[in-house]
């Protein structure tokens, strides 16, 4: 199976399943998390998040390669997954119960 990611972050791969298009989908993916999963994500993410913007840097943001995209939208995941890591201690936004996201606003390239 090709790499999904650029070559410089092989060692993100095995979290290429983080790399979700849209916002609704990234949240349902840590709503569906446990703790540890979203841990193990973030402390192999974070460290390279400064890597990754370099890289993403390099090109226009509406003319991203496709591995380049992926990183961008793993990067959102990082983002989506920091505040129950740092915050909260555990996936949902606590005493809100909220389980979607009515509006949603994201840069699309």
């Amino acid at each position: 199976m090709p790499n999904t990611l650029p070559v410089a972050f092989a060692d993100l791969e095995p979290f290429a399943e983080w790399a979700l298009p849209t916002e609704a989908e990234r949240y349902a993916k840590r709503l569906s998390s446990n703790m540890t999963e979203l841990q193990t994500f973030y402390d192999a993410a974070l460290p390279r998040l400064l890597d990754a913007g370099n890289y993403l840097d390099e090109f226009p943001l509406d003319a991203l390669p496709d591995d380049a995209y992926r990183l961008l939208q793993l990067c959102y995941s990082l983002i989506n997954v920091s505040f129950p890591i740092e915050a909260w201690s555990q996936p949902r936004v606590p005493d809100t119960g909220a389980s979607t996201m009515d509006a949603i606003f994201e840069p699309v390239p």
